[in-house]
């Protein structure tokens, strides 16, 4: 595991940017888009996908309590920052603007990145065992593991990790989508 991509006083500052950015990554998305029937069909499940590798994740995360190796944890450290990524790309591609990919793109190597960074660092201080789990498995991009474990998801999570609101951005976005491509 690679300790420092940015440094600390940069990824300090652009972590606490994430949400923020994450909203007027919103407001432009919903001002820009042009959606059609086409790009609707391709980027909507594209996205559905990605909304359902966060679920899938937040149901094994108990936060800053117990290393989280099943499930999705066993192909990516990042199941939750990689189905934000394909949820965004998804969204990108439905709202048939290229360019909205591209920043989005941009804006996770610039912020996203370097509060995964962070995180990493934060939590081979708290989990035992985090350093050798980063040393298996993948950072971002997944892997087929060696082997499985149990799979430990649970409903009790998904709601602690408040992971509805991903499902509710999700849906107010793919109405909005929808409404512009009928009216448009």
């Amino acid at each position: 595991m690679r300790k420092h991509w940015f440094p600390k006083p940069y990824a300090d500052r652009v972590a606490k940017l994430r949400v923020p950015a994450g909203f007027l990554m919103v407001a432009t998305f919903a001002w820009f888009s042009r959606p059609t029937p086409m790009s609707l069909a391709v980027g909507l499940p594209a996205s559905l996908l990605g909304l359902a590798l966060r679920a899938w994740a937040a149901g094994h995360l108990a936060k800053n309590q117990r290393l989280a190796i099943s499930g999705p944890y066993s192909f990516t450290r990042n199941p939750l920052y990689l189905g934000t990524l394909t949820t965004a790309l998804g969204l990108a591609a439905a709202a048939d603007q290229p360019w909205l990919a591209l920043l989005f793109a941009a804006l996770f190597g610039l912020v996203y990145l370097p509060a995964i960074e962070l995180e990493e660092q934060h939590l081979t201080k708290i989990l035992p065992g985090y350093a050798d789990f980063a040393a298996r498995v993948p950072l971002l991009i997944p892997a087929w593991p060696k082997k499985f474990g149990p799979d430990r998801f649970t409903w009790a999570l998904y709601r602690k990790n408040r992971e509805y609101e991903a499902l509710l951005g999700w849906v107010l976005g793919t109405a909005l989508l929808v409404a512009k491509a009928r009216f448009l």
